[in-house]
């Protein structure tokens, strides 16, 4: 399939096309003609790295963790990096709840009514 008709199976950019292929998370042979030519399979990979990109990770741990399931990684390898990534939201988590109750002080300061609350 060529890289235009991938980009529009999965509703990318044809650059964003070339920058997985660059980083080596899919991988097309060329055409005589010097056409990227992209077998079936690539689209329910590149969806794949969408949904973990939406999930937080980076292009590199993305490739690292397609390297783990090619049987370049072992269990143990792969369970590290997916508990680093837990820990990394955890973190994020901790620190938008901080920044919800700060958000919630400010707002009750400048409301001293009650107005900011919800109606029951």
């Amino acid at each position: 399939m060529r890289i235009g008709e991938l980009a529009s199976k999965v509703g990318i950019s044809c650059d964003t096309l070339r920058l997985y292929e660059k980083r080596g998370l899919i991988r097309a042979d060329r055409r005589a003609n010097g056409y990227r030519d992209f077998p079936e399979e690539t689209e329910a990979l590149v969806r794949l790295i969408r949904l973990a990109q939406a999930l937080g990770f980076s292009l590199r741990e993305i490739a690292e963790l397609l390297r783990g399931m090619d049987g370049h990684m072992s269990e143990q390898q792969v369970g590290d990096l997916l508990r680093s990534k837990l820990g990394e939201i955890d973190a994020r988590v901790s620190a938008m709840l901080e920044l919800r109750a700060v958000l919630e002080t400010r707002l009750a300061a400048v409301c001293p009514l009650g107005l900011d609350r919800r109606l029951a």
